[in-house]
């Protein structure tokens, strides 16, 4: 079970670092550059799913049952971000919104597998 934690953790977060690195190559910008305001909305909006995903693979593969291993690819996600965020130069605004937004959905994404379906009717 143990493996199965660290795996989840793992893919969770190698899928939102992997999408991360593919949509600033594909896109041909420097995350550290001045975005324009509609790159930052492009790239909020793709980093929440990306982020949503990553949590929801985690879930998925550890089976666990509750939220726990979210919270920890959330600290994983928000605790890197940080350290970008003292070691990097240039703009931090994607280290801004990796603590404070892609950090967050990828809790969400762990507890939208695990929510209950309603019964109908």
């Amino acid at each position: 079970i143990m493996v199965l934690k660290i795996l989840g953790i793992l893919a969770g977060y190698v899928i939102f670092v992997v999408t991360s690195l593919v949509f600033f190559n594909l896109t041909a910008q420097n995350p550290h550059a001045d975005p324009t305001i509609g790159y930052a909305i492009l790239t909020t909006l793709y980093g929440a799913v990306s982020s949503f995903l990553s949590g929801l693979v985690a879930q998925w593969i550890t089976k666990g049952g509750d939220l726990n291993i979210n919270y920890i690819l959330a600290g994983i996600i928000a605790g890197f971000a940080t350290f970008s965020l003292f070691k990097s130069e240039g703009n931090h605004w994607t280290q801004i919104i990796a603590i404070f937004i892609f950090a967050p959905v990828s809790i969400l994404g762990g507890w939208y597998l695990l929510r209950k379906p309603e019964k109908q009717g």
